[in-house]
C-alpha cells in the first residue's frame, strides 16, 4: 500500500476503513498517522499516537521471522488499557516520493473476516448442552448432535417441526410451549421428565425457550436449550426423602407404627412394593442375641405397602416366614449390606417359585429389580428392608446406598421402640406383680375386682399408681382397701407397692382404720422427705402424694368400719334397697401430714354389695367426680347379678372411651356368720375355772363335729385363759369362731379361731424360757399349735387370737351342722 502524505499531515487523523486499522510510520516506525480503525481496535486517540515508536505499541516483540517479514504475520498488539489485541498485520513501503511516510500499517483484527456459513451449526455442535434453533413456525433451522442423540432426531431434521417427527403429548406439549414463546416474546423455563425414543428410564432435563429477533426487535424464532439433570433430580429426590425419612420415621414408639411409616416414605418416590419383617423378639421387646447362620432365616412381616393398593402380596401381615440360604434376602443377612437383585437370576426365580403366592405376588406384578437391606442398629440384626420396582426405571448400584441409608435411619427409630416396649413391659409386670394376683377366699366377703391400666397418648398402656387389696384379719373380719398415687410411671408404681406393703404391714397389726390411716400419713410424709429430686424430675412427678380408703368388715356383727384419707367414698347396695352412697368424714390426702383421720361404721344386712374405686372410674374430661360418683350408683341396676358380671357392667357404663387415669375397681358381696358358728363365755378372774372352760370348749367342738381338734384346742384355751387371769384385767371373755367352710377338692376347709379378751393393755410378747424356770411357755405353746396367732387392740382392752386349720373329709353335698352344748 503506498500514501502520497506530506510533512503538514503529521498529527492528522488520518481516516480508514473502520474494520482495520491504519497507520502512518515515518523514520525509526515512529507514527506519523493514525486512522479511526486504529483508535477503535486499540483505543488511542491521534494525539496520543502520533510520536510513538511502533514497538510501544506491540505486546511482545515479534519473532526474528516477522521482523525480517512483517507482512502478513498475526501480532498482539497493546491495547491502551493494557490487554493484548490479537491481529493480522501487513506493512507496506510508502512512495519514495514522501518522505515524511515511510511505511503504511495496516492490522485487522482477527476474527472479523469469519463468514463461514456452517459455522452456527459447529459452535452449538461443540456447546455442551443440547440446542435447538426453529423459525416462527416452529420448524428446525438448526440443531446439535446432543439434541439428535437425545431425541433421535432423522438426519433431514430442517423444516420439520418436532411433534411431527414423535407426535406424543410431551413433544406437542414442547411445540406449544415454543409457540407461546413466539407470541409473548418472552424466555421460558421449565423442568421436565421424560424417557426418551431408545430409554426405559425417564431422565430429567432443565429446558430454556427463548425468542430470536432480528435487528429490529422483530420474534423470527425460538431457541430451545436443554441441559441433562438426572443426576442431581435423583439427588435432590433422595435428600428430600431421607428428609421426609428423618421426620415421619419413628414419630411413635411402636415397633409396628414405625414400620409401616417407614413403607409409606418408600412407596411410591423410591420404590413400588416395599415390605418390613423383623424377628419376634423386637416386637415384644425382648433381649436380642446375634443371629446364628442357619438353612432358614424366620422372621415376621410386620409393615407393607404397594402401589397400587390392591397389589397382592405372597406373605401377609403378622405371618411368620422363612428365607432360604440362596434367597436375596438371606444373602444380605449373611452379607450384613444390600443386595440388588434382578428378576432373571437364578438364585431370585428359584426362591419365588417356591411359593405359589409369592410367585403371583412378584411375576405377575411384573418385578425387574429389587433390593434388600438389613436393619440393623448398635451392632444387633433387627429385620430386613425389601424394595421392589415393576416400573420401567430399574434399580442401579447407586440405589443401594439410598436403600442403606434409609435402613440405617429406620432401625434406629425400630430399636428405640424395641428398647422402649422392654423397658414399658418390664414396668408393666412390675406393676401387675404388685397387685393381689387373686383374690382369697374368705367367708366374710366374695370378692371381684378389675385394674384398667391408663392409655398414653400413642394408645399405649401406661403404667400408674392405683391399686387394691383384700387383707384377712384376725377374727374373721376382712380388710378391704384400694388406693391411688400421684402421678404415673414406674415412680408411681413403686410409690404405689410401699404403701400397699405398708397397709399390709400396719393392717397385720390389726390397728383400726382411722390410726392406720394416721401412721400410713406419717410414712408417705417421710417417703416425699426422701424422695430423690432427679428421679421425681425424669419421672415428671413433682410429689409423693396419694389417697387411700381403708375398710374393715366384721362378718360377726356385720359392723363395716371405714376411714377415708381423701378418697371418693364406696357404695353399697343392700337387698331389696338402692345403692347408697356412704357418707364418710374425708380426710386430707396422705402426705399433708398434722391432720387427724376419722372413722364411720354402719351395720350391713348380709349379702350387701361394695362398689371401691379410684377416681379414674368417675373422674375424666367429659365427667367432674359428682357427676361421675352418681353415674356409678345409677349404673348399679343388678347388684345382685354376679359379682365378675358386676364389675364388667360397671366399666362398661363408666368407661365409654379408653381411660386417661388408670383404674382399680373392688367389688365385695358381704356374709354374715350363722349364729351356731360363733361360742361366748364370760369368764371370771378365778383359776380354778380354766378346767371349766376346757370342759365346755371340748363340748362345743363335738357338736360341731370337730373332735380331733379338742385337744389342742383345750391347750391352747388354758394358756390363753391362763395368762389372762393371772396378767390381764376384768373383764375376760372366750370366743370360738368357724368360719363358713369351703369346698376344695372334695373337702370342707374352713377355720376354727379361738379369742380370749380382758381389759388389760399389756400386750403380750413371746420369749424364751430357761431350762429351770417355771412359767414363760404358754405362747411358744399356742404358737406352736397353731396357724398364727396374734393380738390386735380393742377399745378398753386387747384380744389374743389364734387359728387353726379345719379340713373334714365329708361329702360335698353334707354341711356341719352344729349342735352347741355350752
Amino acid at each position: 500500500m503506498t500514501s502520497d502524505v506530506g510533512a503538514g499531515d503529521r498529527g492528522r487523523d488520518v481516516s480508514g476503513a473502520p474494520e482495520v486499522a491504519l497507520v502512518m510510520l515515518g523514520e525509526g516506525d515512529v507514527v506519523t498517522g493514525w486512522g479511526s480503525g486504529a483508535r477503535s481496535l486499540l483505543g488511542y486517540e491521534a494525539a496520543e499516537a502520533v510520536g510513538r515508536p511502533l514497538r510501544e505499541l506491540l505486546f511482545a516483540e515479534p519473532s526474528a521471522d516477522h521482523a525480517a517479514e512483517p507482512s502478513g504475520a498475526a501480532l498482539l498488539l497493546r491495547h491502551r488499557d493494557g490487554h493484548p489485541v490479537p491481529a493480522e498485520v501487513t506493512v507496506d513501503d510508502a512512495d519514495p516520493g514522501t518522505p515524511q511516510l515511510r511505511r503504511v500499517l495496516v492490522a485487522k483484527p482477527l476474527g472479523t473476516g469469519l463468514t463461514d456459513p456452517h459455522l452456527l451449526e459447529r459452535a452449538i455442535d461443540q456447546f455442551p448442552i443440547a440446542v435447538g434453533v426453529h423459525d416462527a413456525d416452529l420448524r428446525f433451522v438448526c440443531v446439535s448432535k446432543e439434541l439428535r442423540r437425545l431425541l433421535a432426531l432423522p438426519e433431514d431434521v430442517q423444516g420439520r417441526r418436532l411433534s411431527e417427527m414423535h407426535p406424543s403429548d410431551f413433544y406437542r406439549d414442547v411445540d406449544n410451549r415454543m409457540a407461546r414463546v413466539v407470541r409473548s416474546g418472552r424466555a421460558l423455563e421449565r423442568s421436565v421428565r421424560h424417557t426418551p425414543p431408545g430409554e426405559t428410564s425417564a431422565r430429567s432435563w432443565i429446558v430454556w425457550f427463548s425468542p430470536l429477533r432480528d435487528a429490529h426487535g422483530r420474534v423470527t424464532g425460538v431457541v430451545a436449550a436443554m441441559l441433562d439433570d438426572t443426576t442431581q433430580y435423583w439427588a435432590r429426590t433422595w435428600l428430600d426423602m431421607l428428609s421426609e425419612a428423618g421426620t415421619r420415621v419413628g414419630t411413635s414408639l411402636d415397633v409396628a407404627k414405625t414400620a409401616q411409616e417407614l413403607t409409606e416414605v418408600i412407596v411410591p418416590k423410591f420404590a413400588d412394593l416395599a415390605t418390613v419383617d423383623l424377628l419376634d423378639a423386637v416386637l415384644t421387646g425382648s433381649e436380642l442375641t446375634p443371629a446364628q447362620s442357619s438353612q432358614q432365616i424366620t422372621l415376621r412381616r410386620v409393615a407393607q405397602r404397594a402401589e397400587p393398593a390392591d397389589t397382592p402380596f405372597g406373605v401377609q401381615l403378622d405371618e411368620v416366614h422363612s428365607y432360604p440360604d440362596f434367597s436375596p434376602v438371606a444373602r444380605c443377612l449373611s452379607l450384613g449390606r444390600g443386595v440388588l437383585s434382578r428378576g432373571d437370576e437364578p438364585g431370585f426365580t428359584r426362591w419365588i417359585a417356591q411359593s405359589p403366592e409369592r410367585t403371583d405376588s412378584y411375576v405377575n406384578y411384573g418385578l425387574n429389580t429389587m433390593i434388600a437391606v438389613p436393619l440393623r442398629a448398635r451392632g444387633t440384626l433387627l429385620g430386613v428392608l425389601m424394595c421392589v420396582r415393576s416400573r420401567p426405571e430399574h434399580f442401579a448400584e447407586g440405589d443401594l446406598r439410598v436403600a442403606g441409608e434409609l435402613a440405617a435411619r429406620a432401625a434406629l427409630s425400630l430399636d428405640n421402640a424395641r428398647r422402649y416396649t422392654r423397658e414399658r413391659n418390664t414396668a408393666v409386670l412390675l406393676q401387675r406383680s404388685l397387685l393381689p394376683s387373686r383374690p382369697p377366699e374368705l367367708a366374710a366377703v366374695d370378692v371381684a375386682s378389675r385394674y384398667l391400666p391408663y392409655l398414653s397418648g400413642d394408645a399405649e398402656i401406661g403404667v400408674g399408681g392405683d391399686w387394691y387389696d383384700v387383707i384377712p384379719l384376725s377374727g374373721g373380719r376382712v380388710a378391704l382397701a384400694v388406693g391411688d398415687v400421684v402421678g404415673h410411671g414406674v415412680h408411681a408404681s413403686a410409690t404405689m407397692a410401699r404403701l400397699r406393703g405398708a397397709v399390709r404391714t400396719l393392717a397385720d397389726v390389726d390397728l383400726p382404720p382411722d390410726e392406720l390411716l394416721t401412721h400410713l400419713d406419717d410414712i408417705v410424709t417421710q417417703l416425699s422427705g426422701e424422695a430423690d429430686e432427679e428421679a421425681l424430675a425424669e419421672s415428671g412427678d413433682g410429689e409423693t402424694g396419694a389417697t387411700c380408703l381403708y375398710t374393715v368388715y366384721d362378718p360377726v356383727t356385720r359392723r363395716y368400719t371405714i376411714a377415708s384419707a381423701g378418697h371418693p367414698p364406696p357404695i353399697v347396695a343392700s337387698p331389696g334397697a338402692a345403692p347408697e352412697i356412704l357418707v364418710v368424714p374425708t380426710g386430707p390426702p396422705l402426705g399433708v401430714g398434722g391432720v387427724p383421720f376419722e372413722s364411720t361404721e354402719v351395720e350391713l344386712p348380709p349379702d350387701s354389695t361394695l362398689v371401691l374405686y379410684t377416681d379414674g372410674l368417675i373422674e375424666s374430661r367429659e365427667n367432674n367426680p359428682e357427676d361421675g360418683l352418681a353415674q356409678l350408683r345409677e349404673a348399679m341396676t343388678e347388684p345382685r347379678a354376679v359379682l365378675e358380671d358386676l364389675c364388667d357392667s360397671l366399666l362398661d357404663a363408666m368407661l365409654t372411651t379408653p381411660p386417661s387415669d388408670d383404674v382399680a375397681l373392688l367389688v365385695a358381696r358381704t356374709h354374715a356368720l350363722d349364729p351356731d358358728q360363733v361360742a361366748t363365755w364370760d369368764v371370771p378372774v378365778d383359776p380354778a375355772i380354766v378346767g371349766e372352760m376346757r370342759a365346755r370348749v371340748s363340748r362345743c367342738l363335738s357338736g360341731w363335729g370337730l373332735d380331733e381338734l379338742a385337744f389342742t384346742t383345750e391347750l391352747i384355751v388354758s394358756e390363753l385363759v391362763t395368762n389372762a387371769i393371772r396378767y390381764g384385767s376384768a373383764p375376760i371373755r372366750l370366743r370360738l369362731i368357724l368360719d363358713q367352710p369351703r369346698r376344695r377338692a372334695g373337702k370342707l376347709d374352713g377355720t376354727l379361731i379361738c379369742e380370749v379378751y380382758d381389759a388389760g393393755e399389756t400386750a403380750p410378747h413371746v420369749r424364751r424360757a430357761h431350762a429351770f424356770d417355771e412359767g414363760g411357755r404358754g405362747l411358744m405353746l399356742v404358737a406352736a399349735l397353731s396357724r398364727r396367732w396374734g393380738s390386735r387392740p380393742v377399745a378398753g382392752g386387747k384380744t389374743i387370737w389364734c387359728e387353726q386349720p379345719v379340713e373334714l373329709s365329708r361329702s360335698a353335698d353334707s354341711e356341719p351342722s352344729p349342735q352347741l352344748a355350752c
